[in-house]
């Protein structure tokens, strides 16, 4: 089907040159409910931790560009017809670098290992963070729970009020532009 790693490889070059940090490549079942598939792409910009519509544009173009010009000299790299989707990870973002659970930790996380650690497969609590290669969760159930960074499946936030506080907002520019109407003025209509 595809192969994440080469497409990582040609994709990880467009993000820098933007100056993004590339958090996920996956090849997932489209939304666009067609029964085709998806290269979704998830990305950053290191300044906010998320990307705007602009930026989601420009990494398109160049990753669009990038794949083109690798098939026409006759590599595939996605067999059939697929979607190019670009975004933000979002707040309740997957976790899928190292890094990511140093600069989440204290947060509440959702875990499923490629094994059990403990009799756990399925962890959720606190991330206590990573040290070298182990990474900690104080698991709900089962107290503090360590495991290796390669065992995990996959990864990500839980939406909670201490994570959307800890959250930068997206773009406030124009927001001083907002204006809102008075009660009063709502009642003379």
């Amino acid at each position: 089907m595809a192969d994440i790693a080469r497409l990582t490889e040609v994709i990880e070059p467009e993000a820098s040159a933007l100056g993004f940090d590339l958090v996920r490549v996956k090849m997932m079942p489209s939304e666009a409910g067609d029964g085709g598939m998806a290269l979704q792409i998830m990305a950053e910009d290191p300044a906010t931790g998320q990307l705007v519509i602009d930026q989601c544009a420009a990494l398109s173009r160049r990753v669009s560009d990038a794949i083109d010009a690798l098939e026409e000299q006759g590599e595939v790299l996605v067999e059939g017809a697929y979607h190019l989707e670009v975004s933000s990870p979002g707040i309740d973002r997957p976790l899928t670098r190292r890094k990511d659970f140093a600069n989440w930790a204290g947060h509440e996380v959702k875990i499923s290992l490629d094994a059990k650690v403990e009799g756990h497969r399925n962890i959720r609590g606190i991330l206590a963070g990573i040290e070298g290669e182990t990474v900690t969760v104080e698991d709900r159930k089962a107290g503090a729970l360590a495991f290796p960074f390669d065992t995990i499946h996959a990864a990500k936030l839980v939406l909670t009020d201490e994570l959307i506080a800890a959250t930068q907002p997206l773009d406030t520019s124009g927001a001083e532009d907002i204006v809102e109407d008075d009660e009063e003025e709502k009642a003379e209509d």
